[in-house]
């Protein structure tokens, strides 16, 4: 007998009991009734004890069977989310608790695809105490300043044996006296003072444009929307897969490298090799402080480590000389180029915790230290963001034209591009846009303080560079124009040759491969003469003393052989 018939009979039991009582069963004047009456409240109540089991054991099986399919549920949600979970667990093995449970809160959303978050604000305008008091050690009007009378000279003479641009000279402070002209607080970010950016874990193309799916394919509307400077503003900036750069958002990189990325420092040194496309090139002339304040961060793809790796360079500390080397898996970018401009244009959302940085391309040479050429184009100007123009073009469809020539893009989307520019307003440079010196950079250099609106600068370019070409020289001025019509903001465009200056420029791995192969060819075209011998002869040749001309005199073996041996008395004619 289990435990439901038990109940069941109790409830029976007490329904005659009620009967009993209310006279039904024993009543001696009506007991035909009675007996009638008992008849068919026993048969009834019999009906009822068949049909209510049946009931209540059709829902029972009912309830279990919806008990056991919450628990497979269950038990499936919970096995998707340990599978998800567990790549992240051994990846931040090396993190402390804190930053652990951070990260895994990120993959919540992706068990809801469509759904879109705001990532919060990561950036560190102010350094902490220990690093400030390091900042200005010594008063930097106690230095006097050697570039007061500094007068730019005149260009030097042609020279027919050197063709193309080249340097000029340029005034830096000596190290130590730009370290003290460092500000002690961040610059002022104009119109914008919070940033922040989408999140969206599976993001949809809504538009007809190329786009990815790293940038988030914002729509016009919302490209449109983030020219609007406002005191806060989200917009779409990379990474759009996570709220931690390089966590499962495409362009991946290492737990242990991410953390220290995330460290607090006043400069860093950024560059970047894709696709085994140049050779790294060691800095140069940096003091002291620099070797122990400064990081050189280097990223490379996986066929750029192997290529390390396999000629040596690459050291067990993940370094090649002064560079660290960060290594980044899942490339969200066909184009080795294309991804070489995620760290070029996104580097504050890597480093959340820099003040300033410098960017150089993979084939340049730094060989001025950082200090100096901060305190030279930012903090000497007063400018926050700082980036050389173009040697010879000043005008984005000449440099349309000349990147169409040159094969650096496919002509139609070039002429997409700037088509759509001119939709907006583009119009060709001239004086007019006066004291804007020029509307096309030479961008393989960026001089950078983080702060909202030049990081905002960046996103903007970025997203540009995303949506159309990767020649970002061509939305440069676009998305300059457009944040300098809202707030009162500008670029610190030096010359060329000033860049020239502080950094060496070497060929590309390809050039230089070709170089070496066309002296190959040569030297086995055209082989140095070779020494011809007497076989016949056995004796080695003959040293011949030249002939003397008229007027020379025979020089005294034995003297030279005295003065030779050292001997006492002897003395050396010069």
């Amino acid at each position: 007998m289990t435990g439901w018939s038990l109940g069941l009979r109790t409830v029976s039991d007490g329904s005659l009991q009620q009967l009993a009582q209310n006279g039904v069963l024993y009543s001696h004047s009506n007991s035909f009734v009675s007996r009638k009456g008992s008849k068919i409240s026993l048969s009834t109540y019999r009906e009822k004890e068949k049909f209510l089991p049946s009931i209540f054991r059709f829902l029972v099986r009912k309830q279990v069977g919806m008990l056991i399919l919450a628990a497979f549920a269950l038990l499936a949600f919970l096995t998707a989310f340990w599978m998800v979970n567990k790549e992240d667990a051994s990846r931040s093995s090396e993190l402390d608790f804190k930053e652990w449970f951070e990260n895994s809160t990120y993959h919540l959303s992706a068990l809801l695809p469509g759904k879109v978050v705001v990532c919060g604000e990561h950036n560190a305008q102010l350094p902490p105490p220990h690093a400030l008091s390091m900042i200005q050690t010594k008063d930097s009007t106690a230095f006097p300043d050697p570039c007061r009378n500094f007068a730019f000279p005149p260009p030097p003479p042609g020279d027919r044996r050197r063709i193309g641009p080249r340097p000029c000279p340029v005034c830096y402070v000596p190290v130590d006296q730009a370290i003290a002209r460092m500000p002690r607080v961040p610059s002022v970010s104009p119109g914008l003072q919070h940033l922040t950016y989408f999140h969206e874990q599976i993001p949809m193309k809504t538009e007809p444009h190329r786009g990815s799916a790293f940038g988030g394919y914002p729509s016009l509307a919302e490209r449109n929307a983030s020219f609007e400077i406002k005191e806060s503003m989200t917009v779409h900036c990379g990474f759009v897969q996570g709220c931690r750069p390089g966590d499962r958002t495409g362009f991946d990189i290492d737990a242990a490298d991410l953390k220290e990325m995330e460290q607090f420092h006043d400069v860093i040194v950024a560059s970047a090799i894709f696709g085994n496309y140049d050779v790294i090139q060691q800095p140069k002339n940096w003091g002291k402080t620099t070797r122990e304040k400064v990081p050189f961060y280097m990223f490379v793809d996986e066929e750029t480590e192997a290529s390390l790796k396999n000629s040596s360079l690459l050291d067990s500390r993940n370094r090649v000389g002064l560079w660290r080397i960060i290594l980044v898996r899942n490339v969200p970018y066909s184009d080795a180029r294309r991804n070489g401009k995620v760290p070029k244009l996104l580097l504050h959302r890597l480093f959340p915790n820099v003040r300033y940085s410098i960017w150089i391309d993979g084939k340049l040479q730094l060989i001025v230290d950082p200090y100096q050429i901060l305190e030279r184009f930012l903090w000497r100007q007063n400018a926050t963001f700082a980036i050389s123009r173009h040697y010879r073009r000043f005008d984005v469809f000449e440099e349309a034209e000349a990147n169409k020539a040159a094969g650096k893009y496919d002509n139609v989307s070039i002429d997409h591009q700037i088509d759509f520019y001119k939709k907006e307003g583009l119009t060709a440079y001239s004086e007019a846009k006066l004291p804007i010196t020029s509307d096309v950079p030479e961008g393989c250099v960026i001089i950078k303080e983080h702060i909202p609106i030049t990081n905002l600068f960046t996103c903007l370019w970025f997203n540009e560079v995303d949506r159309f070409t990767s020649r970002d020289q061509l939305s440069f001025s676009t998305v300059r124009d457009k944040l300098m019509a809202k707030v009162s903001w500008n670029v610190n465009m030096f010359l060329d040759c000033e860049r020239r200056n502080f950094v060496i420029q070497a060929y590309h791995r390809d050039l230089l491969e070709q170089r070496a192969h066309m002296t190959v060819v040569r030297s086995r075209a055209h082989p140095p003469p070779a020494l011809v011998r007497d076989s016949s002869s056995s004796k080695p040749p003959v040293r011949r003393p030249p002939k003397r001309g008229k007027g020379e005199r025979k020089s005294n073996s034995r003297r030279h052989r005295k003065v030779g041996s050292g001997s006492k008395g002897s003395s050396t004619t010069f």
